[in-house]
Parts: structure tokens; C-alpha cells; sequence
């Protein structure tokens, strides 16, 4: 069975067709345009129509007709098969792939986990677990200078300070 990853969750119905208003998680919210179905736990969805309003996409599916049909989806999380993700470019990463590499300093020694990664505007930021506490760094290429999720592994290199 393939891997199902979360690109949206259902904030809310819209209007009283059977329309659910998804709050993307993707950074390709016209991604939806392309798809043909979606699952919301272990249930597979025929999308029949999509558009968008502002930051927000309005899904209706297949034989949900009515507000009713569909109000019991509220803040669940929709997914798609791992084999419809869409290409990324080179140096390019899913979030499911980054949250878990183990982070290495420059010069070899070992500093934690990627247990997060937040997305607060500009550039996301990685939040790593150590010894002891959790450290934040920009996800900038002046400070990441590898990753390898073949190999689970990341090397930094932090500007003087960043790290205690």
C-alpha cells in the first residue's frame, strides 16, 4: 500500500452544495487542479470540482451533493497517494523528508533531530532537538550545506552564536 501524505486540511463547509473549504498544505495550492482523487482517512474521494478564494481551495466531491454529506469532514486532513506528490526541483524537499534527519555541525560533530519544520514566512526554519534543548535554524543555503535523505543526514554550518 502506498504512503498517504496530508496536502490540506477541511476548515469548514462552504455554502450548502456539498463544497468543503480546504486550507492547503502544500507550498502549490492549483496542485488540486490536477488531481482526480483524494482520500480522507482510509476513504477514497472522487474530486469533482475545484476553485480557489484567496489562500483557501473549495473542493467539491463526487455524490456529496449537499452540505450535509459533507459536514462531518470538518478538520480532517486530506491525502493523496505518494505517487500523485508532484516533481520538485533540484535541492528541493518534501517536509515529511527533512523532519527526522540527523543534523551534523561542519566539522563532523553530531547536534540532534529535525523534530519540526515551521514555515513562518521568508524561509522556513528547522527546529532541531539536542541534548539539551531545541535549537532553531534558518533553512538558508549560507547555513545548510547538505542534505542527504538517503542517508538521513544534514550538515550545517551556523553563523557564531546560533547555536549554545
Amino acid at each position: 500500500m502506498d504512503n498517504k501524505i496530508q496536502i490540506g486540511k477541511i476548515a469548514n463547509t462552504h455554502g450548502i452544495r456539498g463544497y468543503v473549504k480546504v486550507i492547503p498544505l502544500t507550498t502549490n495550492m492549483y496542485r488540486y487542479d490536477d488531481l482526480k482523487e483524494v482520500f480522507i482517512d482510509e476513504a477514497k474521494f472522487e474530486i469533482e470540482d475545484v476553485w480557489y478564494k484567496k489562500d483557501v481551495v473549495m473542493v467539491k466531491f463526487k455524490g456529496y451533493d449537499n452540505i450535509n454529506d459533507v459536514i462531518c469532514y470538518k478538520n480532517k486532513f486530506i491525502q493523496i497517494d505518494e505517487k500523485d506528490l508532484i516533481g520538485l526541483d533540484q535541492d528541493e524537499y518534501f517536509i515529511f523528508d527533512i523532519v527526522g534527519l540527523q543534523v551534523y555541525l561542519a566539522n563532523g560533530k553530531y547536534l540532534g533531530e529535525i523534530k519540526e519544520v515551521l514555515q513562518p514566512g521568508a524561509n522556513d526554519v528547522y527546529v532541531i532537538k539536542t541534548k539539551k534543548s531545541d535549537v532553531l535554524i534558518p533553512a538558508v543555503k549560507e547555513i545548510v550545506k547538505d542534505i542527504n535523505v538517503k542517508e538521513n543526514k544534514m550538515i550545517i554550518d551556523p553563523i557564531e552564536g546560533m547555536i549554545e
